[in-house]
């Protein structure tokens, strides 16, 4: 056989088998070896690893630019798209059934498009609850052009936090930088995918801090930046001078649907703890007594004919709850718990979440002319559904 009758027999062989794959990757794609997918949300998962903060930044870098934390901080900022299953705007109507079907009828897909930020090398991800709430599918698109699909790890509604999982290699991380140092006037950066367009920068500077929405959760105290935020920013990162993560990216007050210059973003100290918990035990668990807290001031004090002047009146009582299990009655003034005193409901609320639910702790209350001890049984907070 000669080297061109070799060469034919080669060329041959090599264009029936990619014919053959082209056909079996049309016709069952499922025969061919999968690539990589996310881990399924039940499987065992390591512990984040956190990356170390650079040093502080006071300003920005050479004549007033900001590019060096940009370029440090948005290769870890992701895009996600969410999917969701709508509802048939035609499903109570007999007529369109009559005519198209139950098959016409069928929930229509709705897409979210937010973003995200990747903190650990293990591929875990922070972005918003109301991102991924109720997703069938999440999507997420790195900087660099690569997508993969990403797993629930879990959320917390209260703190509207949640944490995703891909299985990447290597990836961009965004160091946490302590958001308690942050003050009032700080320069701040918002990174995140607005509207759609693609990844996108703002500047701006620290508004105020431990801000709260009426009507939101209680354990929620934002950073207020004047950075622009708008649609499609939420779960992206607020990152400071220096380039690493301050808090991520969640609502507006806005009376348009567009930036008005008033951000909020939680503050990443809370993401990292509520993230922690997640990844450790699935969702976040705070302890609940079933008590309607008021503050006790010194008119009401003494309309009551209380030996106090402030406190922490406990208004009502959950039936069958925590408190009411433990002897704790409507009227009684809250004075302490767990060794800890409290002189307020907004200082009460955190003080029992922080406790594991099912640990005991002793409840020190006023009633009347009496100081009582009574040992409470701390139960889990329900759910919060967030609007």
């Amino acid at each position: 056989m000669t080297w061109r009758s070799t060469w034919l027999l080669f060329s041959q062989a090599v264009t029936v088998a990619l014919a053959l794959l082209f056909v079996v990757a049309t016709l069952k794609p499922q025969w061919l070896p999968a690539g990589p997918t996310s881990a399924p949300a039940t499987a065992a998962r390591p512990a984040p690893t956190f990356a170390p903060a650079p040093p502080a930044a006071a300003s920005a870098g050479t004549g007033g630019s900001f590019a060096a934390a940009v370029h440090r901080a948005a290769p870890a900022v992701v895009s996600i798209t969410a999917t969701r299953a709508g509802r048939n705007p035609h499903a109570d109507d007999p007529r369109f059934r009559f005519f198209f079907g139950d098959r016409a009828l069928a929930p229509q897909r709705q897409i979210g498009i937010g973003s995200g930020v990747i903190v650990a090398p293990e591929g875990y991800l922070l972005t918003n609850h109301h991102v991924v709430d109720g997703a069938l599918e999440i999507e997420v698109q790195l900087a660099d052009g690569r997508q993969t699909q990403a797993s629930l790890v879990g959320s917390d509604a209260e703190t509207d936090i949640a944490v995703l999982k891909i299985d990447l290699a290597p990836l961009p991380v965004l160091p946490m930088a302590d958001s308690a140092r942050l003050q009032v006037g700080d320069a701040v950066l918002a990174i995140g995918n607005p509207f759609d367009i693609g990844q996108t920068v703002t500047a701006g500077i620290v508004s105020a801090l431990d801000r709260t929405q009426r009507g939101n959760s209680p354990f929620q105290s934002f950073i207020q930046t004047d950075a622009a935020i708008n649609p499609g920013n939420s779960g992206g990162a607020l990152v400071d001078a220096s380039g690493a993560l301050v808090g991520i990216n969640t609502a507006i007050f806005s009376r348009t649907g567009g930036n008005l210059g008033i951000g909020f973003a939680v503050p990443v100290d809370t993401a990292r703890d509520v993230m922690q918990a997640i990844v450790r035990g699935g969702k976040v668990q705070r302890g609940w007594i079933g008590v309607d807290a008021r503050d006790l001031g010194a008119e009401l004090a003494a309309s009551l004919a209380l030996p106090l002047r402030s406190g922490v009146l406990v208004a009502g009582v959950v039936h069958d709850g925590p408190a009411a299990a433990g002897g704790v009655r409507p009227g009684d003034v809250l004075l302490g718990i767990a060794g800890r005193e409290v002189a307020s409901a907004a200082e009460l609320l955190p003080t029992v979440a922080a406790l594991p639910p099912g640990s005991k702790a002793q409840v020190r209350v006023q009633r009347g002319t009496q100081t009582l001890a009574l040992e409470v049984t701390i139960g889990e907070r329900p759910p919060v559904s967030r609007e």
